[in-house]
């Protein structure tokens, strides 16, 4: 209890973190800044991975069963190992589980589409954004820009794999294998959303046509037979007559 409570209220103030982290990364790989502008940043990275690691300590702490939750948890542990991670964070407040509990049916998978597109965007910068301080610096590096980089990502992520750019430095390419597992993830994610669409929809065409199919019951055709029989019997009492009026008739007959 006391540890949701604690995930409650940390919740955003650590997707800012993230989001601080990310740009601040950012400009540090992409622009280079001169020292002074540099040492700040290095200051704000420092400070986002100090407030994930007291987010992880005390969550640890809160636990009910703390070896249970270290187990169960390993993403909130790369977070603070790994800086690379921290900008998933962002998508923390959006977990897919929330996102197929809000809506059912079709909803639910024009949400998991978009969750895995944004999920996919965020992928591709940050392991391209992390590829490129590794390799920038290297020698017979082939991947010296943000473009360059963006571009092995796509073309990584896709599974297309041109070969004209790759990773030469060991961090580079355990993160090339991150972006490789990660992307695997996110096309079986949207290869599942179509297929679900496709079966719910042959699966609803099916129904309409076996119900137009379907024979009338038994119910249905004594109802059908009772309104016939009725019909027929006030066609063959004449235009204009009803049951009222056949009684009315044969009253005025009767002799007082």
């Amino acid at each position: 209890m006391r540890q949701e409570t604690w995930q409650k209220y940390s919740e955003w103030p650590l997707v800012g973190a993230a989001f601080l982290f990310l740009a601040a990364y950012s400009i540090l790989v992409i622009v280079d800044p001169p020292d002074p502008y540099a040492a700040a940043l290095t200051l704000l990275i420092g400070s986002t991975w100090l407030a994930f690691g007291v987010d992880y300590v005390v969550k640890l702490l809160l636990a009910p069963r703390r070896g249970r939750w270290f187990v169960r948890h390993p993403l909130d542990l790369l977070m603070v190992v790994l800086p690379v991670a921290r900008p998933l964070r962002l998508l923390r407040p959006f977990t897919l589980r929330r996102v197929m509990e809000r809506a059912p049916g079709t909803a639910i998978r024009t949400r998991v589409m978009a969750y895995v597109i944004v999920s996919a965007i965020l992928l591709v910068y940050t392991v391209a954004l992390s590829v490129l301080s590794f390799e920038k610096g290297a020698p017979n590096a082939n991947i010296t820009t943000m473009g360059d980089s963006l571009w092995w990502a796509v073309v990584t992520l896709t599974t297309i794999g041109y070969g004209d750019y790759y990773p030469v430095t060991v961090p580079g390419r355990w993160a090339a294998t991150a972006l490789m597992v990660g992307g695997f993830a996110v096309l079986s994610m949207v290869t599942a959303a179509v297929s679900s669409w496709l079966v719910e929809s042959v699966t609803a065409a099916t129904h309409v046509r076996k119900k137009a199919d379907e024979p009338i019951g038994s119910e249905e055709l004594a109802r059908l037979t009772t309104q016939i029989n009725r019909l027929h019997e006030q066609l063959a009492r004449g235009p204009g007559e009803s049951d009222n009026g056949l009684a009315e008739g044969q009253e005025r007959k009767e002799p007082h």
